[in-house]
C-alpha cells in the first residue's frame, strides 16, 4: 500500500495533476486533469509504446501544453509515442514522422524537413489526405 501511494504521488507530481488529494474522484477534476489521470494510469504499467487518440481534445490550452510536454519527454526517454489527432497544427508540431491513413491504407508518409515550414508541411499532408487513388 505504501509503495502504491508513493508511485501515485510521484506520477501525480510528474504530470502536474491538480487535485485536492489522491482520493478525489476523477469526475470532479477538470477535463485536462482527467486526461492526465488516464495517462498516468497507463504510465504506471511502464509501457514501451503509448498510443494516444486525440489526447488534447476538449481541454484548455495549459493542460494541452502539459500533455505535449509529457509526450515529448516520454519520446526523448525512449518510449514510442503514437498520436492520433484531427488537429493538423498539433500533428505537425508534435510529430517526427506522420502517416496519412485513409480507406484502410497508408496514403502517405512524411518526415519533418529543416527546409520546410510547418505550414508547407500541413499543405502537403492535406493534399495527400484529399487525394483520390
Amino acid at each position: 500500500k505504501s509503495k502504491e501511494l508513493e508511485e501515485c504521488n510521484s506520477i501525480s507530481k510528474k504530470l502536474s495533476i491538480k487535485a485536492s488529494n489522491l482520493n478525489q474522484v476523477s469526475e470532479a477534476l477538470s477535463g485536462g486533469n482527467q486526461q492526465k489521470v488516464v495517462i498516468s494510469k497507463w504510465l504506471l504499467s511502464n509501457p514501451k509504446v503509448m498510443i494516444l487518440d486525440e489526447p488534447t481534445r476538449g481541454i484548455d490550452v495549459g493542460a494541452k501544453a502539459e500533455i505535449h510536454r509529457l509526450m515529448s519527454e516520454l519520446a526523448m526517454n525512449g518510449m514510442a509515442v503514437i498520436m492520433i489527432s484531427s488537429e493538423m497544427p498539433e500533428i505537425v508540431s508534435m510529430s517526427d514522422r506522420i502517416l496519412v491513413i485513409g480507406d484502410g491504407r497508408i496514403k502517405g508518409e512524411f518526415c519533418k524537413n529543416e527546409n520546410q515550414t510547418n505550414e508547407e508541411l500541413q499543405e502537403v499532408i492535406l493534399r495527400c489526405a484529399l487525394e483520390e487513388k
